[in-house]
C-alpha cells in the first residue's frame, strides 16, 4: 500500500507553486510561470524520492489556464524535454501520481458549454500525463458531477457524455463518490456499466452514505472494478476537521485512528493505494508511513523530530522533553506514541510564555552572525509582539528570511514555519 498527498509541499522553502490572472495569461508572463511551476514539481517530486513517498497528486494548476483560450502555447511539445525528465524521475522512483480536476469540471451539465470545457479540461489534465510518459496506471480521479434536479437524468448524461471523451482520457479517467449528490452505489452503477475504475472516499461516505455494507465491503467492492493495466486500487482516506463545516478535511491525520484503518485493511486481504486528503499534505503522509512501517529506525523519527521540535516547543516545553526522552532509547522506535504526543501538544491553545521560548531558541542560531540591523529588527519585533503591536507571523518571517539567508538548513526546513 502506498500512502501519499495532495498537490502541496509543506515546510520546504521557496517550492510554492505560481498562478497569475486571466489579464496576464499571455506569452512571456505564461513561460515564467509554466517554468516556474514545472521545476517546483521536480523539487515536489525529489521531495518524494528522498522520504521514501510512492503516491503523490499533481496540482491541475500547474499550467495556468492550461484548458482556457487564453493559453495558445502548445506547452507539452515546448517543455517536452523538461516533462520527459520529470516522468523518468516518477518512473525509476516507482511513484504514482494521479489528477484531479476540480469542481468547475462537470461532465454531466446540462448545459453544454460546461460540458466542452470539461472535455477540454479533461484533455489537458491526459495530455499532461501523456506528456510525462507514464503508463495508464497513473490516473485522472473525477466526481461524477451535480443532480440538477433529477438523477436517472443526470447520471444518463454522465454516460452519454463519457462517449464524447477521447481515448486518451478514457484509458485514465477513475469517478469517486461525493459527499452531496452520488454515493458509492451510483458511482459503482456507472463504473461497472462504463467499465471505469472506482475510487472509494470515506470521508464522502460518511457524510453521504449507501447500503449496509461496512466501509471495507465497499473498499473491496471497489477494488474489484480495478484492472491490472488500470494498476493497484486506490482511496482516498481523509478525516473531518472538528471545527469546520461537514466534509472539511481535518488539519492532519490522527495517527491512531489511521494505524486501526490500516491494519483492518491488511486484516481483509486489501492492500490499495491511500491518498490522504489532508491540510498537513506531505507531513501526515509522512507520519502515516512511519507509523505502518514494520522497522522504522530511530533515526526516521529522529529527523522528523528535528522538524517539528520548534513547533512543540512553541505550545509544552514539557512534551517537548517527554518527545526527547522517548527517543533516547535506541533500540526500538516508538511512531506511534511520539506522534501522539505532536499530535496531543498541537491540539493545546497557543501559549505566549512558550512562544517566546521557542522563538528566542530560533534566534540562538543567528544572534552571533546577524548584522547590526537584523539585530534591531529582531528586538523590534519582540517587543512590539509583547505590547501586541505585532503577531507571530511577522517574526516567524523574520526567522525564515534569516534561516534562508545564512543557508541554516536546521532551521529553515523546521515545521515551526508553517
Amino acid at each position: 500500500m502506498r500512502i501519499g498527498y495532495a498537490c502541496l509541499l509543506l515546510g520546504v522553502p521557496e517550492c510554492n507553486l505560481k498562478g497569475l490572472t486571466l489579464k496576464n495569461a499571455e506569452g512571456e508572463k505564461l513561460h515564467e510561470v509554466i517554468k516556474h511551476n514545472l521545476s517546483v514539481l521536480d523539487k515536489m517530486i525529489d521531495y518524494n524520492i528522498a522520504h521514501n513517498i510512492k503516491l503523490f497528486r499533481i496540482s491541475s494548476d500547474i499550467i495556468p489556464f492550461a484548458s482556457h483560450e487564453a493559453n495558445d502555447i502548445k506547452w507539452w511539445m515546448e517543455y517536452r524535454e523538461t516533462l520527459a525528465a520529470i516522468g523518468e524521475k516518477i518512473k525509476k522512483a516507482g511513484i504514482r501520481v494521479s489528477m484531479h480536476p476540480g469542481q468547475y469540471t462537470v461532465l454531466n451539465s446540462p448545459e453544454e458549454k460546461v460540458v466542452q470545457n470539461a472535455l477540454l479540461d479533461l484533455l489537458y489534465h491526459a495530455r499532461f500525463l501523456d506528456a510525462l510518459q507514464v503508463d495508464t496506471s497513473h490516473k485522472i480521479i473525477l466526481h461524477l458531477g451535480g443532480l440538477y434536479g433529477d438523477k436517472k437524468e443526470a447520471t444518463l448524461r454522465f454516460i452519454n457524455n463519457y462517449h464524447k471523451l477521447p481515448h486518451i482520457v478514457k484509458e485514465r479517467l477513475v469517478i469517486e463518490n461525493d459527499e452531496k449528490c452520488f454515493h458509492i452505489e451510483d458511482v459503482l452503477y456507472i463504473g461497472e456499466k462504463l467499465n471505469i475504475p472506482v475510487v472509494f472516499d470515506n470521508l464522502h461516505h460518511t457524510i453521504n452514505p449507501a447500503g449496509n455494507n461496512s466501509i471495507i465491503e465497499w473498499i473491496k467492492i471497489s477494488s474489484q472494478t480495478w484492472s491490472p493495466k488500470d494498476g493497484n486500487p486506490k482511496i482516498h482516506y481523509s478525516e473531518q476537521d472538528p471545527n469546520g463545516k461537514k466534509g472539511a478535511h481535518s488539519l492532519t491525520i490522527n495517527s491512531k485512528t489511521f494505524y486501526h484503518f490500516y491494519q483492518e485493511l491488511k486484516e481483509n486481504c486489501l492492500h490499495p493505494d491511500i491518498m490522504l486528503e489532508v491540510k498537513d499534505k506531505n507531513l501526515s503522509a509522512l507520519k502515516c508511513i512511519h507509523i505502518t512501517s514494520d522497522k522504522l529506525p530511530v533515526s526516521a523519527l529522529e529527523k522528523e523530530w528535528a522538524r517539528y521540535k520548534y513547533l512543540v516547543l512553541r505550545r509544552s516545553q514539557q512534551i517537548y522533553l517527554e518527545i526527547r526522552e522517548l527517543l533516547k532509547d535506541k533500540s526500538k522506535s516508538n511512531p506511534l506514541s511520539f506522534y501522539e504526543k505532536i499530535e496531543y501538544c498541537l491540539s493545546l491553545p497557543p501559549n505566549k510564555k512558550e512562544e517566546i521560548n521557542a522563538v528566542n531558541h530560533i534566534w540562538g542560531y543567528f544572534k552571533n552572525r546577524a548584522d547590526a540591523r537584523e539585530k534591531a529588527r529582531f528586538h523590534k519585533l519582540m517587543r512590539e509582539w509583547s505590547e501586541d503591536k505585532t503577531g507571530l507571523k511577522n517574526i516567524k518571517n523574520f526567522l525564515l528570511k534569516l534561516a534562508l539567508k545564512y543557508d541554516e538548513e536546521y532551521i529553515k526546513y523546521s515545521y515551526f514555519f508553517i
